[in-house]
């Protein structure tokens, strides 16, 4: 696939354009820069240059008077890509509300960026920082779109992850009602709490998260009423605040307690068993299908 872009300095919208194309449909795709028409007429995909809309042509300008739409170079090609069927629906409107969207109002002059937020339209016009040749130009170019790769690479990534961590989350929540207790379980650490939430849990019954940590260590967190909440279900003992290593393992009665984190919404063991045997000797686990059952705290 021959992809055409104009030559000299360059946008974020172009920029990710291409990325996008890299990305999500052709990684040997070619790319050559210039504003010669016959070789952009002759390119699979043209983007940014030649005054022509037409996705069914591949073609995405939008700086011509026949278009008047909101749409940059980027969010054309995004449209096109996800029409397609290259990239999924709930992953496009990630990364159209994420990033795509700022990307077409600041080359449409909507939003003027902060001087002070280096967002990705000026993190992009630094790679056109000193350059004073066609060619040097390009090298710029070929920078700016590795690294809007790499950003993509992540949202897709990000995309992965958390398609996996509903699954992990959804189905804990699901085993600690089926085993009526208020502990839930992970058997890995991932970014949980979103999905907790969107899922019902604060009207679900659980009040603590066992899981462990990127470090081999096992983690017990007080689960807050709401997303946004600094408060707890339950707080963690306050006897165990901001105590740690041989004064945790003394107030706990276990050998292995690490940390427990001042506001009582987290404490750390060095295993599993450890931290098990902390939060059953506090008398933290409860049945939720027993209405009697005291809350500890």
């Amino acid at each position: 696939m021959l992809v055409a872009t104009h030559h000299g300095s360059f946008h974020a919208d172009d920029v990710l354009a291409w990325a996008l194309i890299r990305v999500f449909l052709d990684p040997q795709a070619e790319l050559i820069r210039t504003r010669d028409e016959e070789v952009i007429q002759s390119a699979d995909v043209v983007i940014d240059v030649g005054g022509i809309f037409d996705p069914d042509s591949g073609r995405f300008d939008h700086h011509q008077q026949s278009y008047t739409g909101p749409l940059s170079a980027a969010g054309m090609v995004l449209n096109w890509l996800q029409g397609q069927g290259h990239i999924p629906t709930v992953l496009a409107e990630r990364l159209r509300h994420g990033m795509v969207e700022y990307i077409d109002d600041v080359d449409n002059g909507r939003v003027r960026p902060s001087t002070q937020v280096p967002c990705f339209p000026r993190i992009v016009d630094t790679f056109n920082q000193g350059r004073s040749s066609l060619k040097d130009f390009d090298r710029g170019f070929d920078a700016a779109a590795q690294v809007a790769v790499e950003l993509l690479e992540g949202y897709v990534r990000g995309h992965a992850a958390l398609q996996r961590n509903e699954r992990l989350v959804t189905e804990a929540m699901a085993v600690a009602v089926a085993a009526g207790t208020n502990l839930m379980e992970l058997d890995r650490s991932i970014a949980w709490k979103d999905l907790y939430f969107a899922h019902g849990g604060a009207e679900h019954p659980t009040e603590f998260l066992l899981h462990p940590g990127v470090d081999d260590s096992w983690r017990v967190v007080a689960i807050p009423p709401s997303r946004e909440s600094f408060d707890k279900k339950v707080p963690l003992p306050q006897a165990w605040a901001g105590l740690k290593d041989e004064e945790l393992e003394e107030v706990t009665g276990v050998k292995g307690a690490v940390f427990c984190h001042k506001n009582s919404f987290i404490a750390v063991f060095r295993t599993r068993d450890a931290a098990l045997r902390a939060i059953s000797a506090a008398d933290l686990i409860r049945s939720t299908r027993d209405p009697k059952t005291r809350k500890s705290g």
